[in-house]
């Protein structure tokens, strides 16, 4: 097949190159490290008390960082691509889970800028198995690009079912934004490194142009295609990026709970509207006009404040995480629940069976949960070991879990990290993967090797796979990689310290 021809192509073509490979993981460690530090300390200084000057000089600073840190990400992905250093590792992958990561991952910056995020997968289109790291890759391209080039409106990312066979379909990977859209004459170009589809966007969007040349290769590599045209059905402009491949399909049927359930959609937004008419009829549900269970899209005439409900029905309120202080106001209204932008398909399933007076699903679950997006777990007494030698890192990621209510002790080497293990208990391990001495695998596998079983996340600057595989071959059960954010650490804090649903990431 097609997909074992590329995987052996790149193996062959890594073991010539392994000089280059080294050198790209440690100037990976190396430029990361430092932006980490800087755009860490940025974002605590912007939780301060500052005059309005200093936000400005602070926000800037922030933007130019991440900036900064693109175009290193950028420069390393296609640095490394161009060593014939592309590795891919096969594994099932959730659609659903992957699409959904992606808006999500993207949410905070779409909605900064007043720009709807949403996503869907079609019912036909089956889970896949493939690499997805890559995968995640091409769509984060794709749906970032969407995201700085449109100033107004929204991107949707769709996944659909366009042909093959139900061993192998092949899949549409859809990103539609209402941008500028792309010229025709320079659709080929966008393509290629360094290329814009106007001379001036290198400077107003602060892009080196090598996102999507990264996204070509790697489509290419995985068999498939890559285009842009124009959003179809559209009067007002916008793009339409389209990445095609085929994939051998994983058999999971997902569940429809909706069972021919009927929902009203009430939204100004086509984009807010197709997605939830998607994951709707994803569910098994239809959409009906006159449905006795309502979803309303937030959009007030002024900030602030609630829209009057609709009559005759119960109404589920859709709102973005920063309109998480409408809640209560619109529960005194009436509304009978919420759901976060960009929506969960489980949690709309759980929220619109509840409004319909339906019995639980299978999840066992009396009520739905509230939203982690805007009632984010707290971990008050949780008891964290950070492993950390670098003092700007240590200081951010320990200001970050004492903000999370974690008490925590930290250990400059290997060897101070296996002493605490074994002179203390902990809840968490978080562990810096170079360090003086004994590193961060080096002592990983000296404490699983008294047996103890604590779980200890990877704090690694190289975002490659095969890092990630090194930390689980030491026996750490999952890694984050830098810079570190506030959303990054919560969401290890909630996987890993909650016995029930603790799992370990599977190897690659």
């Amino acid at each position: 097949m097609a997909r074992r021809g590329t995987t052996e192509k790149t193996k062959e073509a890594t073991a010539p190159n392994a000089p280059a490979q080294q050198f790209l993981r440690l100037m990976s460690h190396e430029m990361r490290t430092p932006l980490n530090g800087v755009l860490g300390m940025i974002g605590l200084l912007e939780r301060t008390t500052l005059d309005g000057a200093q936000r400005a000089y602070a926000e800037n600073a922030r933007q130019s960082a991440e900036h900064l840190l693109g175009l290193v990400n950028d420069l390393l992905d296609y640095a490394r691509l161009e060593a014939g250093a592309l590795e891919f590792d096969p594994a099932p992958v959730d659609l659903e889970g992957l699409v959904r990561g992606v808006a999500e991952l993207l949410s905070p910056r779409a909605h900064d800028k007043g720009l709807e995020i949403v996503w869907s997968v079609t019912a036909d289109a089956p889970d896949i198995r493939a690499d997805e790291g890559r995968l995640r890759q091409v769509l984060f391209n794709l749906a970032g690009n969407a995201v700085k080039f449109t100033e107004a409106g929204g991107v949707r990312i769709t996944v659909e079912r366009v042909g093959g066979d139900d061993a192998r379909p092949r899949l549409a990977f859809l990103v539609d934004d209402t941008g500028p859209g792309v010229p025709s004459t320079a659709r080929a170009r966008i393509f290629e490194e360094f290329g814009h589809a106007d001379a001036s966007d290198a400077v107003r969007h602060d892009g080196a142009g090598l996102g999507l040349a990264v996204v070509r290769k790697l489509a290419l590599a995985m068999g498939g295609t890559v285009a842009v045209e124009d959003r179809p059905d559209s009067a007002t402009g916008g793009a339409r990026f389209r990445f095609e491949a085929v994939f051998d399909a994983v058999k999971t049927a997902r569940k429809q709970h909706l069972q021919a359930r009927a929902v009203a959609v009430r939204s100004r937004d086509p984009f807010v509207l197709s997605a939830a008419r998607a994951q709707i009829e994803a569910s098994g549900g239809s959409v009906r006009d006159d449905a006795s269970v309502i979803l309303l899209d937030h959009v007030p005439a002024k900030p602030g404040e609630t829209m009057p409900l609709p009559q005759g029905g119960r109404v589920i309120v859709m709102l973005k995480p920063g309109e998480r202080d409408l809640i209560a106001a619109y529960r005194a209204a009436g509304a009978h629940a919420y759901l976060i932008k960009p929506l969960r398909r489980t949690s709309l399933v759980e929220q619109v069976r509840a409004a319909a007076g339906d019995a639980p699903n299978d999840t066992g679950a009396s009520k739905p949960d509230e939203d982690d997006r805007v009632a984010p777990a707290r971990f008050a007494g949780v008891r964290v070991l950070l492993a950390e030698d670098n003092p700007v890192g240590a200081l951010l990621a320990r200001t970050l879990l004492r903000r999370e209510g974690c008490v925590v002790e930290t250990a400059a080497t290997g060897e101070e990290a296996v002493a605490a293990v074994h002179r203390a208990r902990y809840d968490l391990v978080f562990m810096d993967m170079r360090m003086p001495g004994m590193d961060g695998p080096a002592a990983a596998r000296a404490i699983r090797a008294t047996g103890d079983r604590t779980p200890i996340l990877a704090l690694t600057a190289n975002a490659f796979a095969e890092d990630r595989r090194l930390c689980l071959e030491a026996g750490m059960d999952d890694h984050i990689v830098k810079p570190l954010d506030a959303e990054a650490l919560r969401a290890a804090l909630a996987r890993w310290t909650k016995r029930d649903i603790r799992a370990k990431v599977g190897r690659v």
